[in-house]
């Protein structure tokens, strides 16, 4: 982790991963506990995960309600993304904006995400992975989300391929935020 690069949403950081390439391929480093603490982040992660995913596909918004909210770091592996926030916290003088970050196998950034934030992300490619980190371990009763198409961002396609528990999130004005 090299540069913490904050965004217009309070707590959000774009990640610049250190990264060395060379004709070998490509070596980065994607968790520094000390590089976090160093900036006030969270450092506690309780779990990891990925996902596979195919060109059109829009996941989001998620989160995690309290008391199982959490702040999470992101990142691609292969294929590339655009990755959304949301900032869903009532009382925040960026509630209800966003921010997008291009994400890819091959440029070695992340997404820093605190608790009281909706993310998602549209693929660009297909089998596009992308990583998760996060500071509780899911909760499917906690487990929470807003429409991808309640807050102001342009999707880059019309024709996403989305969950049906995607689709049946209620609007950012119909939820009643708990942050």
């Amino acid at each position: 982790m090299n540069t913490f690069t904050p965004t217009k949403i309070k707590g959000v950081f774009e990640i610049d991963f250190f990264n060395i390439r060379d004709d070998r391929g490509a070596f980065v480093k994607t968790f520094h506990a000390e590089k976090l603490k160093a900036q006030g982040l969270e450092t506690d992660f309780k779990e990891s995960f990925y996902s596979v995913n195919n060109k059109n596909v829009i996941r989001g918004m998620h989160f995690q309600t309290p008391p199982d909210d959490h702040a999470k770091i992101v990142y691609c592996t292969s294929g590339s993304l655009i990755d959304v926030v949301v900032d869903i916290r009532k009382n925040s003088t960026t509630y209800g904006q966003f921010i997008t970050v291009e994400l890819s196998g091959n440029n070695a950034k992340g997404v820093y995400l605190p608790t009281g934030t909706a993310h998602g992300f549209y693929v660009k490619e297909d089998n596009t992975c992308m990583v998760y980190l996060t500071s509780t371990v899911n909760s499917p009763t906690n487990d929470g989300g807003i429409r991808y198409d309640s807050f102001g961002f342009d999707w880059p396609t019309k024709n996403g391929i989305h969950s049906e528990r995607d689709i049946l999130f209620p609007t950012l004005t119909d939820f009643n935020t708990p942050f």
